[in-house]
């Protein structure tokens, strides 16, 4: 069985200015901060990503596994409250086959960091979307 894997830039930083000496990048911070929660390893792998090319909307991660879509969140603050938000969502994405989640389910802090919803590069049949209302 294929891993989820949870993607974080740990170069994106939510300021235009270069962090001081010695500071971390917010992506950093954030990856720290979702670390220290606890999800089996066997369940979920929190990857730290060099880039994930969205730079202006910084914090960015990705959720991803082999055989559901792929979620892009973005202008994550990095802070605790965000990264239990985050954590919260993807346990619904594991626990879903397809990887759906009930919009009235989605923690309220993530409502506006849902950027880009990316199918699966497996492919599936016409029966595949027949969950879609579950989404919105």
């Amino acid at each position: 069985m294929s891993k989820h894997t949870l993607f974080v830039c740990k170069s994106c930083h939510r300021s235009s200015e270069e962090p001081a000496e010695g500071q971390s990048c917010d992506g950093r911070i954030l990856l720290n901060t979702l670390s220290v929660q606890h999800y089996a390893p066997e369940e979920l792998e929190i990857k730290p990503i060099g880039c994930l090319w969205a730079c202006s909307r910084g914090c960015v991660v990705a959720l991803a596994h082999p055989e559901k879509r792929t979620y892009l969140l973005v202008d994550l603050p990095p802070d605790e409250e965000h990264a239990s938000a985050l954590l919260q969502l993807t346990q619904m994405y594991m626990s879903h086959r397809k990887g759906a989640f009930i919009w009235d389910k989605l923690p309220k802090q993530l409502e506006s960091a849902l950027f880009a919803c990316i199918p699966s590069a497996l492919p599936f049949s016409a029966d595949d979307d027949s969950d879609e209302e579950e989404e919105s």
